[in-house]
Formats: C-alpha cells, sequence, structure tokens
C-alpha cells in the first residue's frame, strides 16, 4: 500500500492538470496493475511446519513434507499434536511418530488415532512404546489389523520391548497376513520340535522367518537335520539357527572343513558352525 500510494503521488505531481479528477482514477488504476498480487491465503508451508512444530530436521522434513504436500492448512496436523500432548506423548515421541509415519498428521482424533492409542494402551504399551510402533509400521497402522496382531505377537516373543524390536527389523511382521503366513510358519517350526522359547529366539533375530513361505521354512529345518542333528533334540535349533545364518552351501563348506580338521562329528560340528555364525 505504501508503494502504491508513492505511484500515485508521483504521477499526480508531474501532472500539468490542476483539476486531476479523471487523471487520478488512471493512476490509481496504473498502479494498482504494477503492484504486486498478493494471495490472500498462502499456501501452508508444510516443511517449516515439520521443523518448526513437530521437532524434524530440515532433512527429515523434506522427506516427510512429499507426503503431506496436500495439507492446505496446520488445522488436521494442529489436532492431531495436541491430541498426542494431552495423552503424554514428549516432542521426542511425537518427532520419531512424524517421521515414521507423516500420514498420521492428517488423521481423524475422534474416528481413528484416538481408538487406536486407546487399544494399544489396553494391550499394556507405554506411550513412548506406542510412538516406537507407529513409527515402524510406515503407515500400517490399522486398528483392527494391528491390534489382533500385537495380541499374537506379544506372548510369542515375551514381552513389548522383544515384540518391538523384532516389529523394527521385521517390516513385514505388520502386514503379513496371520492365518495364511505367520501361523503356518509357527507351526512347522514346531513341528520340527521347536519350543516357544526357541522359537522366539530365532525370529527375534530373524523375523522374516515368519513372513516368508512355509515352504522355505521346510527346506530350513530338512537342511538343518541334514546336518545329523535330530529333530527334537536340544541341539536341533542349533542347527536351525546356523543354517539361517550362513545356507547351505556355506554350511557344507563349514563341516567338511571342522570334520578334516577337529575330526568332530554330528552335533558337535554343528555348535561349532552356529558359533561361527553367530560371529558373522
Amino acid at each position: 500500500m505504501l508503494h502504491l500510494r508513492c505511484c500515485i503521488l508521483a504521477r499526480l505531481r508531474s501532472s500539468p492538470d490542476t483539476s486531476h479528477g479523471s487523471y487520478l482514477h488512471r493512476a490509481i488504476s496504473a498502479a494498482a496493475a504494477a503492484a504486486p498480487v498478493i494471495s490472500p491465503n498462502p499456501s501452508f508451508a508444510v516443511e517449516e511446519y515439520l521443523v518448526a512444530t513437530c521437532g524434524l530436521t530440515p532433512a527429515q522434513a523434506l522427506k516427510a513434507s512429499a507426503k503431506l504436500s496436500h495439507l492446505k492448512s496446520p488445522a488436521k496436523p494442529d489436532a492431531v499434536l495436541s491430541f498426542l500432548a494431552g495423552h503424554g506423548f514428549s516432542s521426542s515421541d511425537v518427532a520419531a511418530v512424524v517421521t515414521g509415519d507423516p500420514k498420521v498428521l492428517c488423521s481423524s482424533v475422534e474416528g481413528y488415532l484416538g481408538p487406536v492409542v486407546a487399544q494399544l494402551t489396553g494391550l499394556g504399551l507405554s506411550r513412548s512404546q506406542i510412538a516406537r510402533l507407529i513409527s515402524y509400521c510406515h503407515g500400517n497402522l490399522h486398528l483392527t489389523s494391528i491390534v489382533s496382531k500385537l495380541q499374537y505377537y506379544l506372548p510369542l516373543f515375551g514381552s513389548i520391548d522383544s515384540t518391538l524390536r523384532a516389529l523394527k527389523r521385521g517390516l513385514y511382521l505388520i502386514s503379513s497376513d496371520l492365518e495364511r503366513v505367520v501361523k503356518p510358519n509357527v507351526a512347522a517350526l514346531h513341528d520340527s520340535g521347536l519350543g516357544d522359547c526357541d522359537i522366539a529366539k530365532l525370529c527375534l533375530t530373524n523375523p522374516w522367518l515368519l513372513t516368508t513361505n512355509v515352504e522355505s521354512i521346510r527346506a530350513i529345518l530338512s537342511c538343518a537335520e541334514s546336518l545329523g542333528v535330530p529333530r527334537g533334540s536340544r541341539m536341533f535349533m542349533y542347527a536351525v539357527h546356523a543354517v539361517v545364518f550362513l545356507g547351505e552351501e556355506k554350511i557344507a563348506a563349514k563341516l567338511g572343513y571342522l570334520k578334516k580338521t577337529f575330526r568332530c562329528r554330528g552335533r558337535h560340528c554343528c555348535v561349532q558352525v552356529s558359533n561361527l555364525a553367530e560371529e558373522v
């Protein structure tokens, strides 16, 4: 406006017409046309919001903003952040949630986010654990799915922290079908004589064992048995562990070396191979 006034006054001073009514109208029109157009509703600066309000780093904000380019105002994100803050989520929890799943800022608090948090709290998860879980889900946080899967995984892995560690390592544990994929794999491991603790140990470090096809599990079990360790024995878990880490070809090579060098056989070779596998 100040620039507009200066333009008008400059034109008036240079005009020889002292009765400048019509000229004043033309001057205002010309100056208004030359002035920059300012939008009354400037677009929502998503990256700046993510940094200033959500605690993300500039690099994280740049990556997250690609999934939030449709946002035109901070109304929904403000409601989500207010909900999280009101339920005890720390600033670091919020940053973890938004970094892991930026679209959570577009969620309906009453229709989605509230029920999710309530159900997860009911399973015994703390606020920080819920934040970790959401950040691991990468947008796959569907209420009925995640609750039913946690109800299965929690007793399998023995604790909330162990379950979260497995979920962090195994991205597909959330999206895989329990009935058609996960449970048949666990059943195959059980049928080979592995107990709950053995399965938990194997799958905590190798969560893909739960989400691969059951034929792959059976092939691993057969390979482990071919090492000379019978299914159901105390040493069978070590044989499976070795096969999982090293694969059939490396197992055969290491067994040949151990038999030739140390004259060990059967389960003793298997223990040695398993120890080597842990060093890989």
